[in-house]
């Protein structure tokens, strides 16, 4: 099966250094961009760009089907790390700041920011979707530590008041890491680390686990009564569909995901679930791909 392409940052920005990226609720890739920044070597690898001065002016880039907008964001004051879109034309921000308590930033259509708050550490997903519900997502080093991050989990409205954090049913194991993410409208699903149960989490209080065959999967993408996970068994390239039962969740068939040219998709990073929908990018954070069921 191959990937299909969805969405590329114009050239007229290759330039620029992109802080972060991701695709929304609405399928629109989401770019944000930092004139004022600077590579900074890592230890992780891969240099990161790094705002010379805070605070800063950052500019969205937002692509929607082709067509492409800018907004301004004025006084970002974190290393931004994860964005995503919220209702209503605003936008929610983490990363690291000066104070490490308020790691979390609002922002309203005018551009300006609405609200400072705590998210926890570690957060290894951010997500929204276009009911007003945010979800964190977290991995060990946040969890062990961090009393926000403890959950594994945590659902917040759309002002950054937190409204639920996931504990697991007596006799399972709890969140240590969060591999797989996908969020649709009022549902959350997550694979996780060290069982890796398929857990389904509804805005409505109701919780949900299965077994799969997949271990470690990377990503998934969840329509009614079936789910195509990505990677997972030491197989990155390998999808597993699914059929969704009470208990579990029972294998149909495997296929393997190629980029759009039939070429072997060897390095990718974080996928980004959405409902039925799968977006992975490569090394580069100006190309989104595309696969769905």
């Amino acid at each position: 099966m191959a990937l299909r392409s969805h969405a590329l940052l114009p050239r007229q920005y290759d330039h620029q250094k992109v802080l972060a990226t991701t695709v929304d609720a609405w399928g629109r890739a989401l770019w944000l961009i930092c004139p004022n920044a600077e590579l900074q070597p890592s230890s992780f690898g891969r240099a990161y760009p790094q705002p010379r001065t805070r605070p800063y002016d950052a500019l969205l880039v937002i692509n929607s089907g082709g067509t492409v907008r800018e907004q301004l964001l004025r006084g970002v004051s974190l290393r931004v790390t994860r964005l995503d879109a919220l209702p209503n034309g605003r936008l929610v921000l983490e990363g690291s700041g000066d104070a490490r308590e308020h790691n979390a930033q609002i922002y309203g259509p005018d551009g300006r920011r609405r609200r400072s708050f705590a998210m926890g550490r570690a957060v290894e997903y951010l997500m929204a979707d276009r009911r007003h519900h945010v979800w964190s997502a977290y991995f060990d080093e946040g969890v062990y530590i961090d009393p926000i991050s403890a959950a594994g989990l945590v659902r917040w409205d759309s002002g950054g008041n937190q409204q639920w954090g996931y504990t697991p049913p007596e006799g399972i194991e709890y969140i240590d890491t969060v591999y797989a993410f996908n969020v649709d409208d009022g549902v959350a699903w997550a694979s996780y680390y060290p069982t890796f149960p398929l857990l389904e989490a509804r805005t409505d209080g109701q919780i949900r686990l299965r077994r799969t065959p997949v271990v470690a999967p990377a990503g998934m993408a969840v329509h009614e009564k079936q789910i195509v996970m990505l990677g997972g068994n030491r197989q990155p390239d390998r999808l597993h569909r699914c059929r969704m039962t009470e208990h579990e969740a029972l294998l149909i068939e495997e296929a393997c995901l190629t980029l759009p040219n039939g070429a072997p998709l060897k390095r990718y990073a974080r996928p980004i679930g959405r409902g039925r929908h799968l977006y992975l990018r490569g090394t580069s954070l100006r190309q989104w791909y595309v696969m769905g069921i």
